[in-house]
């Protein structure tokens, strides 16, 4: 009920009208932050229905990571041109059509397409999502709505494939998508009615240029990865050096780019804070770690163990648990205590249990799968709200809508970036067209879930570093 009282002197919409808006927002959020992971546990099914192999599905789920995650920055800076609200209902628009084109796909190249259009719609509506906010509320209510939607991005995340698994266990794979449709259409309406048409005050060219290289710079990096599936062959190892080669010149010419351009997509004087790039290192190497993960876990619960939709579905239950229960303890701990203490500590939890789920045995009980899992959400639920807090609180008022724009990009690139690393796995781990055995299926999922403890173990490092500055320059003081 606070979120909706008006005081005086509040800056913001009126009460009834801030409430229609955070509707809107965080029913748009929420779908396109379910998206991300919703059709991770339908991989297996749309693989057999599709007659494609593994491998080549990972696509389906990394096609539209990658979209958002070469698009959020040109984005969150078209926002000051065309206003939040055309911005914000364009997207969601192109989100909600792109869904109904997945599910009417009777082809994965076209599933795979409907999948970079929906990525893109998310991203418009992702990167202004805590802008908006910042308009809609008054200042003083600015960090519990921030916390909350902090809240619902790490729950949406980890429920995902729990939400697919639930609607396959009724439904096809295509409902998946479906669903997204009147879904979107309510939260069009209601974002058309209470967002405001907020613009920045200035109004200088867009610069095209860098969007057109950040795009470039992270599209090939990931084009990259993939590739190294194919080091074996000449043409793998060709593919794999120009993409990477690409990926290095589109990064340094918007360096560049940025540090030239009259009004830069991305400022660097955002960097200029070591807490604030060591912080947002830390949570690129553990949404890494995360969404490993969160991709490979189904196909280790089907595939290896033999778990229905549904059951598989059902054990990933608890990971979103943990996040549930930690994520607000963390959030009242951090107005307490050092956020980058508390955050190292859910990246050691996590960790351990991102061991414990590679140490699974070869049949495994469930409740010995769901402990792991919950060690995994209570860690994470316990490191991403102090972190998100370190990241703003390092930076200006001014560049807040940034470095916004920052922790979506890394939160999206690192999960786009984990679910290339699995389908490198998948793919090394396969015999030409044939799908893989159980056991080899099993292995294949093991050296993820190392390769995802590995990636969480240096977010930890990452996080220790920025502890250790902070003490240094505390000391010199």
């Amino acid at each position: 009920m606070g979120l909706f009282a008006d005081l005086p002197g509040d800056e913001g919409l009126p009460g009834p009208e801030r409430r229609l808006a955070m509707i809107a927002v965080m029913t748009a959020t929420a779908m396109a932050v379910l998206d991300g992971t919703i059709v991770n546990v339908a991989l297996p099914s749309i693989a057999r229905a599709l007659q494609q192999t593994a491998a080549a599905t990972i696509w389906v789920a990394n096609g539209y990571l990658l979209a958002a995650a070469m698009t959020l920055v040109a984005f969150a800076a078209l926002a000051s041109r065309v206003g939040f609200r055309a911005l914000y209902a364009g997207g969601l628009a192109v989100f909600t059509l792109a869904s109904l084109g997945c599910a009417l796909s009777s082809s994965l190249a076209m599933l795979t397409a409907m999948r970079v259009l929906q990525g893109i719609g998310a991203a418009a509506m992702l990167s202004i999502g805590p802008a908006v906010y910042r308009v809609v509320f008054p200042t003083r209510l600015l960090g519990r709505i921030l916390g909350l939607n902090a809240l619902l991005v790490a729950v949406a995340t980890a429920v995902g494939p729990t939400l697919g698994g639930t609607l396959l266990s009724a439904l096809s794979w295509e409902w998946l998508f479906a669903i997204n449709v009147p879904l979107g259409l309510l939260s069009l309406v209601l974002a058309l009615k209470a967002i405001p048409h907020q613009r920045a005050a200035s109004g200088g060219p867009f610069d095209f240029a860098g969007a057109l290289l950040s795009a470039l710079a992270m599209g090939a990096f990931i084009l990259a990865t993939d590739a190294c599936a194919h080091l074996s062959t000449a043409a793998g190892r060709l593919s794999t050096a120009c993409y990477g080669l690409l990926a290095v010149a589109a990064a340094l010419a918007f360096i560049w780019r940025q540090r030239r351009a009259r009004q830069p997509l991305l400022p660097l004087e955002l960097f200029a804070s070591s807490r604030f790039s060591l912080a947002a290192l830390t949570s690129l190497a553990s949404f890494v770690g995360q969404g490993i993960a969160i991709i490979c876990l189904p196909f280790l619960f089907q595939n290896a163990y033999g778990y229905s939709v549904f059951a598989a579905a059902l054990l990933f239950t608890a990971w979103p648990i943990g996040i549930v229960l930690a994520a607000p303890q963390a959030g009242k701990l951090a107005d307490r205590y050092p956020p980058a203490v508390l955050s190292t500590a859910g990246l050691a939890v996590l960790t351990l249990g991102l061991v414990l789920l590679a140490l699974l045995p070869d049949h495994p009980q469930a409740w010995d799968i769901c402990w792991r899992e919950f060690v995994c959400g209570v860690g994470f639920g316990l490191f991403q709200s102090p972190n998100n807090r370190e990241m703003l609180a390092h930076v200006s008022r001014e560049l807040s809508g940034n470095a916004s724009g920052v922790l979506a990009v890394v939160r999206t690139f690192g999960q786009c970036f984990g679910a290339a690393l699995v389908g490198i796995t998948l793919s090394l781990y396969a015999s030409g067209e044939a799908a893989l055995s159980a056991a080899e299926d099993a292995q294949a999922m093991r050296l993820t879930l190392w390769v995802a403890a590995a990636a969480s173990g240096l977010a930890i490092a990452l996080s220790l570093s920025r502890i250790r500055a902070g003490a240094s320059r505390t000391r010199s003081a």
